[in-house]
């Protein structure tokens, strides 16, 4: 992603769940996301034209919706969702199911530091294509997420966050001086 190039680290988990929150906001299901050299390409299903009522007359028509994110705007999407955040403005604690769905995964992709990503939903799991460059060159990964699975990382989450500090006051890493 370009908006990190130069940074220590990618951060898919911020960056998908700024993707996640809207695709919730957009109502899209069956989600296919691909990385582009400017952003995000991203696919999915929407329901236009339902009615409102579970019993409704018109149960509306089903459209694939194609969306470009460009980095500008997940720059943008990523401000916003943060001081939702910090403001105590978010409906929920927790998230949408995509904002929750693709921070975890978002996450797993942090750790393995992947040069391209591109994912796709069926059923309510995630099959994730990584690109990952080792010494002795770059090579395909594949890793798929149930239900389960994502629901699993979810109640990991809060053992992973770090300590909040108080306002004012940077939080530093430990240095490998300071660890030793």
């Amino acid at each position: 992603m370009r908006i990190y190039e130069g940074s220590p680290r990618q951060d898919f988990e911020e960056v998908f769940r700024s993707i996640g929150a809207f695709i919730d906001q957009r109502g899209m299901r069956e989600i296919l996301l691909v990385e582009a050299p400017d952003g995000f390409i991203v696919q999915g299903i929407v329901t236009a034209g339902a009615g409102n009522g579970q019993w409704s007359e018109s149960l509306g028509t089903q459209a694939k919706e194609t969306l470009t994110f460009l980095d500008d705007d997940i720059a943008r999407f990523m401000e916003e969702a943060g001081s939702r955040r910090g403001s105590g403005v978010s409906a929920s604690t927790s998230g949408g199911h995509y904002e929750t769905a693709f921070r975890v995964i978002g996450r797993y992709m942090d750790e393995q530091k992947p040069r391209d990503v591109f994912f796709f939903e069926q059923d309510g799991a995630f099959v994730v294509r990584l690109l990952i460059g080792t010494q002795a060159g770059q090579h395909h990964e594949l890793a798929e997420f149930t239900r389960d699975d994502i629901e699993d990382l979810v109640s990991r989450g809060p053992g992973l966050r770090r300590p909040d500090t108080p306002a004012g006051q940077s939080q530093q890493q430990p240095t490998a001086e300071a660890a030793g």
